[in-house]
């Protein structure tokens, strides 16, 4: 399938929203980008036209977009870009929405720190203490100890199988 991907840099214009929805957590912020050109006229950078974009992640890009961004970061995201347009009392609206792969600070402007997110708790199996490999005192490097063997050096807090 054919999807128009883009990159867009530009600045957080609205705090994120962050939602919890049946299929997973979702975010949305706006975001201003704004070209820049060099006026010969005037010698100095000018400001050109502002688009605005609505940015949507979700799952663990939607929770790390609402602990990281802030109203007026810059940012680059790279996503899948959709445009509507719609009937509103009777005016026709066209909205420019970017559904985020990625979406990060840009380090142009400034540093930043990563962290990398906590994993959610789950239910894993007990782990086994590791076997001890050393040879017992006064034991020989040949010797391969007997498993069954009760007097068997174990390190310590290893249960005993029967």
């Amino acid at each position: 399938m054919n999807e128009t991907m883009v990159c867009a840099v530009g600045r957080v214009a609205t705090q994120p929203v962050y939602r919890e929805m049946a299929s997973g957590p979702s975010a949305r912020f706006r975001m201003a980008v704004t070209a820049r050109y060099w006026d010969r006229e005037k010698n100095m950078w000018t400001d050109g036209h502002t688009n605005f974009f609505t940015v949507w992640a979700n799952r663990q890009l939607a929770t790390n977009t609402a602990a990281s961004l802030t109203v007026g970061e810059p940012v680059i995201v790279q996503g899948r870009l959709k445009v509507r347009t719609d009937m509103r009392e009777g005016q026709s609206w066209t909205s420019a929405d970017i559904d985020a792969v990625a979406i990060g600070h840009d380090l142009a402007w400034g540093t930043s720190a990563f962290r990398r997110a906590g994993k959610p708790e789950t239910a894993s199996a007990p782990t086994q203490p590791e076997p001890n490999w050393e040879t017992p005192p006064g034991g020989s490097p040949d010797r391969v100890p007997d498993p069954t063997d009760a007097t068997a050096q174990r390190p310590p807090g290893a249960a005993v199988l029967a």
